[in-house]
C-alpha cells in the first residue's frame, strides 16, 4: 500500500505546487520549446500518478524470480490472497475501476476534441472555398475584410488565410514575417499541442493546474512560431507585424493565428534582447523535465524492485494453499 499513497501524495504535490513553479520560472520564455515540454511533462505526470495510484491498488507486488513457473505461480497466489477478502477486493476494484475510468475519460475527451475541431475546420474550409480566392504570388488564401487578421486551418487541407486588411496593414517584411510565423504552426502541429492541454482540461475542468497548463501552452506555442519567424527576419519586423494585427484581429475557432490575445506580451519580449537559455541550463532544464516526467513511474516501481530482493512463495506454502 506504500506505492498508491505516494502516488496520490505525488499528484497533489503537482498539483498545487507544479504550476507555482513552472509560472515563477523565467527560462521558459527564453526556450518555448522546452516551457512546452515542462508543462507537458506536469500534465502527463499528474495524469500518470493517478493511474498508476489506482493500479498499484488493484495490483498486488510479486517478488521477482528468474523461475518463470514460480513467478506465475507466485503471482496467481498474491492476486489470490488480495482479491479473497471483501476489504481487499473493494479497494483493488476500486483502484483498478479508478484508474480505468481516468484514461477512459481523457481518451474521450481527446477523441471529442479531435474531431469537434476537424469538423469545425471542414466547415471553414467550405466557407472559404466560397468567398476567398488564392494568392497570386502567396501561399495563401485571401478574404475581402476590413480588419486585419492572419491565421492558419491546420490538418490534412492546411491553408494560411489572410485578409485584404492585412495585405494593406503590412509591408512585405512583415508579410514574410506572418507567413512565416503561420508555416511554423503547421510544421510544428500545434494544434495538436493545445488539442491535449484542451482534452484534460474538459476532462478535469475542476483541476486548476490543468488550465494554467492550458494557457501557458497558448502562448508558449506563439512564442516559439515567433522565434521561429524572427529567424528568416528579425525580431523587430515580427514585433511590428503583432502590433498592427493585434489592433483588430479575430481568429476563428480552431485556428492558430498571430495577433492573438498574447500579441501584446510577445511584443514586449521580442523588442527586448534575446536571450538563449544557453547550453548549461538547457541540459538542466531537459533534465528536470524528464525527472518530472518519471517521477510517478519511479514511485510506482520502487515497491516491485524492492519485493525482488525477497524471496519467492515457498514451494511448501504453494503447495499447501492449493
Amino acid at each position: 500500500m506504500i506505492a498508491p499513497v505516494v502516488l496520490i501524495l505525488l499528484a497533489v504535490v503537482l498539483v498545487v505546487f507544479g504550476p507555482m513553479v513552472l509560472k515563477r520560472s523565467t527560462w521558459l520564455e527564453r526556450s518555448p520549446r522546452l516551457g512546452i515540454a515542462a508543462w507537458q511533462a506536469l500534465s502527463i505526470s499528474l495524469v500518470s500518478a493517478v493511474v498508476l495510484a489506482g493500479l498499484s491498488l488493484a495490483v498486488p507486488v510479486i517478488p521477482w524470480t528468474a523461475d518463470l513457473a514460480q513467478l506465475v505461480r507466485a503471482c496467481a497466489m498474491a492476486l489470490q490472497e488480495q482479491y479473497s477478502t471483501p476489504g481487499g477486493a473493494i479497494v483493488s476494484s476500486t483502484g483498478l475501476v479508478g484508474a480505468a475510468a481516468v484514461m477512459a475519460t481523457v481518451g474521450y475527451s481527446l477523441a471529442r476534441g479531435l474531431m469537434a475541431a476537424a469538423r469545425s475546420r471542414s466547415r471553414q474550409l467550405e466557407a472559404l472555398a466560397m468567398i476567398a480566392s488564392p494568392h497570386e504570388s502567396l501561399d495563401a488564401l485571401v478574404i475581402e475584410h476590413a480588419a486585419p487578421a492572419a491565421y492558419c486551418l491546420p490538418g490534412r487541407n492546411a491553408q494560411i488565410v489572410l485578409t485584404s486588411a492585412t495585405l494593406s496593414a503590412l509591408d512585405p517584411k512583415q508579410l514574410d514575417a506572418v507567413l512565416a510565423h503561420e508555416r511554423a504552426h503547421l510544421h510544428g502541429r500545434h494544434h495538436l499541442i493545445l488539442a491535449a492541454a484542451d482534452a484534460l482540461l474538459h476532462a478535469f475542468p475542476g483541476i486548476p493546474a490543468f488550465r494554467e497548463a492550458r494557457d501557458a501552452l497558448g502562448r508558449l506555442v506563439e512564442m516559439m512560431a515567433d522565434d521561429d519567424a524572427a529567424e528568416s527576419s528579425d525580431r523587430m519586423t515580427v514585433a511590428t507585424a503583432l502590433v498592427r494585427l493585434a489592433e483588430r484581429s479575430g481568429t476563428p475557432a480552431a485556428a492558430l493565428g498571430a495577433g492573438s490575445e498574447s500579441a501584446l506580451s510577445r511584443v514586449r519580449r521580442l523588442l527586448g534582447p534575446a536571450r538563449p537559455l544557453g547550453m548549461g541550463r538547457t541540459v538542466v532544464a531537459t533534465m528536470a523535465t524528464g525527472t518530472l516526467l518519471a517521477l510517478p513511474v519511479f514511485f510506482a516501481i520502487v515497491p516491485a524492485a524492492a519485493a525482488g530482493t525477497m524471496p519467492p512463495c515457498p514451494v511448501d506454502r504453494i503447495s499447501t494453499s492449493a
